[in-house]
């Protein structure tokens, strides 16, 4: 952590949160002397991750929450989570959509951020299981209730039942995925690591998940560094299922070299450069490397 007076009230609870998870605890006075701040800060930032259910409040200071495999947090106490990674992610990952194609997307705060970043690819068919995702492509479709621009995505939604995720999930969605095909599914994860692959709370979200990952010729997981590590109650997918792992540069090394070795292709985005610049790192296996340009070549040529 660094002393700085001028962080965002996000950019500071995510590096307090990141300390707790790190440290498995923290003090105040500590806080007040890292990030240069006064204790009234401090507290309400605390107070801020414990409504969140993230952190736990303790004399002097605050720890971390330990979450069963069955705990799913709401989508509002997800999204106000790790921001600026899902923003860098999100950016990273919208090179791998070529207009023209079909791609799929997940529930989840990450890929409702990348949904985002997708509106100006040209004639997309967007399939998706999250009514927050489809309702970022409608608002932009239909501004002011207008007739949908030239080149807008024609969007799937799959139905199902709700989760707190606000993703739908259940036979509904499973029917529907099952019959589809897509060239690119952008999946947000609950947990991911070596051992359990992508996981997530929530067995019926789970069993969708499945389906999503079958009828996808490339598996893209959008999934900030908070992730790494994490096993829900119910894995959907293994990372030999995986063709790229998209996520932030809050990524230990440790971490790092632990995905790339198991996976065909790792994007490290919000990277800084030597010249304070943030960028992205990959560490890829050939193919995908060349698949990723091709992508990346198109999106910005068409956009």
């Amino acid at each position: 952590m660094t002393d700085n007076q001028n962080l965002l009230a996000e950019q500071r609870r995510a590096l307090i949160l990141d300390e707790v998870r790190r440290r498995g605890g923290v003090r105040v006075n500590e806080l007040t002397r890292r990030l240069g701040v006064s204790d009234m800060t401090v507290r309400r930032d605390l107070d801020a991750l414990a409504r969140l259910g993230v952190v736990e409040k303790v004399h002097g200071g605050a720890v971390p929450v330990v979450e069963a495999s069955t705990h799913e947090p709401g989508f509002e106490a997800k999204s106000a989570l790790e921001l600026t990674a899902k923003e860098d992610i999100a950016r990273a990952a919208a090179r791998f959509a070529v207009p023209g194609s079909a791609i799929a997307l997940s529930g989840g705060t990450t890929t409702y951020a990348l949904a985002h970043h997708l509106l100006e690819v040209p004639d997309l068919t967007v399939v998706t299981n999250s009514l927050r995702v489809a309702d970022v492509f409608h608002a932009a479709q239909h501004p002011g209730g207008a007739a949908p621009r030239p080149g807008a995505a024609t969007v799937v939604l799959t139905g199902g039942v709700r989760t707190p995720s606000d993703a739908l999930v259940g036979p509904v969605a499973d029917r529907t995925i099952r019959a589809l095909h897509f060239d690119v599914l952008f999946i947000g994860v609950h947990g991911i690591s070596v051992e359990a692959g992508l996981s997530t709370p929530n067995l019926a979200e789970a069993e969708t998940n499945r389906r999503l990952v079958d009828a996808a010729r490339r598996v893209v997981v959008v999934a900030d560094h908070t992730k790494w590590g994490t096993v829900g109650l119910s894995s959907f997918a293994g990372l030999s299922d995986v063709d790229t792992l998209v996520t932030d540069a809050g990524l230990p090394p440790d971490a790092r070299a632990e995905a790339a070795e198991h996976l065909p292709s790792l994007v490290v985005a919000g990277e800084r450069t030597a010249d304070g610049d943030t960028g992205q790192a990959g560490q890829a296996a050939d193919g995908d490397t060349a698949q990723a340009g091709q992508a990346a070549a198109a999106a910005d040529g068409e956009g």
